[in-house]
């Protein structure tokens, strides 16, 4: 539309849009985030796991060398051995799968909140054309995704390779230290450079969740026009709605008219005030205002009036007041005195 149109998305995008987006699932998100909080919560289980881990995994170490002294290579003797080999490490690392589903989960449930949509797995004609799908590789998004990840990559690269090298002459002195104390060693520098690299990660998610709402908020942007269709898709068109309310009008305007000859008396103030009262005593409760108009209207309710001999009564104070309070309404309890008058004359009129 806004191609078609020439106008720029310079409107923010409404409550409207913001939910079709959604509802296509297209909504902000940063896959660096779940890969900050899986390697932060990774840190956090290593804390906390690591002793019980190499513990764990020096038990199988050891128990492998014993087994070395007595086995034979059968195939029934291989199999029962990877089995086992199999057994422990699930037991090892269960704790860092379950880990990874529900960090993956949370962090993306943090960001976009509940949100299903089957839209997403609708087949769209236009993901089968080649010619886009091979537009998409050379894309300003996919050089900027291509770009993102080589930094990402050279800067954990390069952070992990100063850290290694800081304990390599340390590392020079592995094979004269007992076994326990080398895997030890191993442990403390991978917490330290899985610590670094946590803390870079943790900075790029910032930075691309940041970019990434920034870069969705560009996407929603709107044109005028494509505001002023979607007021009239939601509210409405403004001329049908303005044509409804006045034949709305004309057709209550009606109704009242039809009510005048009904009346007891019209009370007026004569420069362009007109008030119809109607009172029957065996159904109403108090005299009503029935029917009711100002300048060109109350002229017309004068006329038919006069057309069906309906009494007209000159009063200003009271057709003011009277004109204030809805059609329908009973008179006022303050106007009763008033109106009683007014009536009793109409009545004495009319030999009632």
């Amino acid at each position: 539309m806004a191609e078609d149109s020439g106008q720029e998305r310079t409107e923010d995008a409404t409550a409207k849009r913001r939910q079709d987006f959604r509802e296509k699932g297209q909504v902000a998100q940063s896959k660096e985030v779940a890969t900050a909080a899986l390697l932060a919560m990774s840190l956090l289980l290593w804390i906390f796991y690591a002793r019980q881990f190499w513990s764990e995994l020096l038990s199988l170490y050891i128990s492998l060398l014993k087994m070395m002294a007595q086995f034979q290579a059968t195939p029934i003797a291989v199999v029962n051995l990877f089995w086992e080999m199999g057994l422990v490490m699930a037991k090892l690392l269960w704790p860092v799968f379950l880990l990874t589903l529900v960090v993956g989960f949370f962090a993306s449930f943090l960001q976009v909140g509940p949100l299903f949509s089957t839209k997403v797995f609708q087949p769209e004609l236009s993901k089968f054309n080649p010619i886009k799908g091979m537009a998409k590789f050379v894309s300003k998004r996919s050089a900027v995704e291509l770009i993102k990840s080589m930094a990402k990559i050279s800067l954990i690269g390069f952070v992990a390779y100063q850290t290694v090298a800081n304990e390599f002459e340390t590392a020079l002195t592995l094979p004269m230290l007992e076994l326990n104390q080398s895997l030890v060693f191993l442990a403390q520098v991978a917490a330290l450079v899985l610590g670094k690299t946590c803390g870079i990660i943790i900075l790029l998610a910032v930075i691309d969740f940041a970019f990434s709402r920034y870069e969705m908020d560009q996407k929603m942007k709107m044109t005028k026009q494509e505001i002023k269709e979607e007021f009239k898709e939601t509210e409405g068109d403004p001329q049908l709605k303005a044509k409804v309310r006045s034949m709305q009008q004309q057709m209550a305007r009606k109704r009242m008219m039809a009510e005048v000859p009904k009346a007891d008396v019209i009370i007026t103030n004569p420069t362009h005030l007109s008030v119809a009262i109607s009172y029957q005593r065996s159904e109403m409760s108090a005299p009503k205002i029935v029917a009711k108009g100002a300048d060109h209207l109350a002229f017309r309710i004068r006329e038919i009036a006069r057309e069906h001999k309906v009494p007209i009564i000159e009063n200003k104070p009271v057709a003011r007041a009277l004109y204030k309070q809805e059609i329908g309404d009973e008179v006022p309890e303050e106007m009763f005195t008033a109106v009683a008058e007014l009536l009793a004359y109409v009545y004495s009129l009319k030999k009632r």
